[in-house]
Parts: C-alpha cells; sequence; structure tokens
C-alpha cells in the first residue's frame, strides 16, 4: 500500500499534525495527515485530492520529497511517502473528524506519533550535514577542539560526532560536557561514538553512535527519546536492523576513501537500494563533500556525513 503523507509548514515553521479518531487503527496516535494512492495517480496528485478531501486545503506549490519509510503494521505493509509542503490555499480544518494541531517540529514528544510517522519527525528534525571528527587527533589538543567546536556550532552545524579515539572516554566526555551549553542554546546535538554510559551521564543534547556490532546486539532503543540514537552501517542487514533501534543511520563507505582506502566502495546505485529498505533516515558517508550533497540527496540520502572533507 502506498500512502502519501503531508508535511505541511507553515509561516512559523511549524507542522500539523492529524489525530487518528476512535475506531481506526492506532486510534489517539498522531500522524502527519494523508491518505492512499489511487491506482494511477502520481504522488503529488494524490497527496494534493487527499489533503483536499481530509483538510480542506487546495495545494498551489510541488512538494519536496522528505523520506520514504516502508513499514508493516501486523500482515500489512505499506510505503509512507513524506513531502514537504509550504504552499497552499485557504487554513486546514478537520473534515473527516480527527483533531489538528500545529506544532513546532523540536517540540513534538515523539511517543505521541504513529510509530511509522516518527521517522518522518526525525527527518524533519535533522540536519543535512553530520560531522565527524578526524581519529588521528592526539589528547593534547583539546582546547584547539574544544575552540574549534564552539566556532563549528556558532557557524550553524547541528549534528556532531565527537570522535577521538586516542582519548581516554572521560576527556570526550569532558569536552561534550563543556560544549553542551553552547549546542543547548544553539539547537544541535552532540554525538559520543558508542560511549551509551557516557550519553546517558550527560542527558538531553548528548546522543550515542553506535558501532555496528553494539547495533546488532540491541533489539530495543537503548536512550530516552530525547537524546539521539544513530547507527554506523555498512550493508542492507545491519540497515534494517538499525530501524528498530536508531533514529538514523550513516552508510559507508559510499565513495572511496583516505581514511579505508581498501575498502571497496558501494557506489550511489547500492546505496540507494539499501535506503529504499531503510525506515530511517541514512546519511550518505564515505569520501563525501559538501559538492556530493545533492548526489545523495536524490538518492535518498538525509544529507551527507564526513571526517576530512568537513574539516
Amino acid at each position: 500500500m502506498h500512502v502519501m503523507a503531508g508535511v505541511l509548514i507553515d509561516a512559523q515553521g511549524r507542522v500539523l499534525l492529524a489525530q487518528r479518531p476512535p475506531g481506526k487503527h492506532l486510534a489517539g496516535s498522531w500522524e502527519f495527515p494523508g491518505g492512499k494512492l489511487e491506482e494511477g495517480e502520481s504522488p503529488a496528485a494524490g497527496l494534493a485530492r487527499e489533503l483536499h478531501e481530509e483538510l480542506g486545503i487546495q495545494v498551489t506549490a510541488p512538494g519536496e520529497s522528505l523520506i520514504r519509510v516502508p513499514w508493516r503494521y501486523g500482515d500489512r505493509l505499506l510505503l509512507l511517502d513524506a513531502w514537504i509542503l509550504r504552499q497552499w490555499e485557504s487554513e486546514p480544518v478537520s473534515l473527516e473528524g480527527q483533531a489538528l494541531q500545529w506544532c513546532a517540529p523540536d517540540a513534538v514528544d515523539l511517543t505521541m506519533l504513529a510509530p511509522a510517522d516518527r521517522p518522518i519527525l526525525r527527518a524533519l528534525q535533522l540536519p543535512p550535514r553530520y560531522p565527524i571528527t578526524p581519529a588521528d587527533v592526539a589528547p593534547e589538543s583539546f582546547g584547539a577542539w574544544h575552540e574549534r567546536l564552539v566556532r563549528a556550532l556558532h557557524a550553524g552545524e547541528r549534528l556532531i560526532l565527537l570522535r577521538f579515539p586516542r582519548w581516554p572516554l572521560e576527556r570526550v566526555r569532558e569536552l561534550a560536557d563543556m560544549l553542551l551549553p553552547v549546542a543547548r542554546l544553539q539547537g544541535a546535538q552532540l554525538m559520543l561514538s558508542g560511549d551509551l554510559d557516557g550519553a546517558r551521564e550527560l542527558g538531553r543534547g548528548v546522543g550515542v553512535q553506535l558501532k555496528a556490532r553494539q547495533l546488532m546486539a540491541l533489539e530495543t532503543r537503548p536512550l530516552p527519546w530525547d537524546q539521539p540514537v544513530g547507527a554506523s552501517c555498512h550493508e542492507a542487514g545491519e540497515l534494517i536492523h538499525a530501524s528498530a533501534v536508531a533514529d538514523f543511520a550513516t552508510l559507508s563507505p559510499v565513495a572511496t576513501t583516505a581514511t579505508h582506502p581498501d575498502q571497496a566502495p558501494l557506489g550511489w546505485d547500492a546505496f540507494r537500494l539499501m535506503v529504499d529498505g531503510a525506515a530511517l533516515p541514512v546519511y550518505a558517508l564515505g569520501g563525501m563533500r559538501d559538492e556530493d550533497m545533492a548526489t545523495a540527496q536524490r538518492a535518498g540520502a538525509q544529507g551527507i556525513s564526513g571526517i576530512r572533507g568537513f574539516w
């Protein structure tokens, strides 16, 4: 079943959510409005029709694809195809008995959303860039990297992986703790590499990037919803497993990298196929630079992640 979801964003940056009415599957849960495509309809036409029938609005400008979420509810398989819309005529009103509310994306409690709609909100919240600190940084560079990361946060980075394998864990946690006031002020998230205990200790604003072996050993999400969970993936099985455990994933290597020159790259065709089967936002990692952003997003990526090309 191909289902369209409209992510309506108003002039204040709020999104519209609809509550599933009594008697329907997942009654009481909130979701992005939309509905099932009819045979022969294009996604744009089907979404416009559904929003007109459900909310009484007339879409006046083409939307942009945000994320496609394959999902299973019991024995029902669906593809939830979410598009961002910013222009329409008339004020949305409830025509099918559902409650409506406008919300700032960062203020939405993910637990109130239908499970298949949670990846849509995450894709809306996540930035297109995900920088990773270089692996060869010596512990003596603590002060210099603190200053560099503060500058990066002030310059607009909203998701940064603090990966310092040559440092003691306590030193990386200390750096994250020092950066937290700036990150929270800027609405940014700091990620620790595999350090779940450190993320739990530091709390809101600090998440964890799971290594592949950690990911495959988990069955449920390891942190509260206000602490992001990323997953490092290299093949389709890991990416599918990440959909049940993490908020987003990196998939690598897309291209040849200086970090792992002997590892065969996936290429964009294989990357697209894997992303199509994943129910969460995915960053392209491996040999990425800013000029690869458009190519990555055409292949279904949330955006790009990188090390050398980002610093």
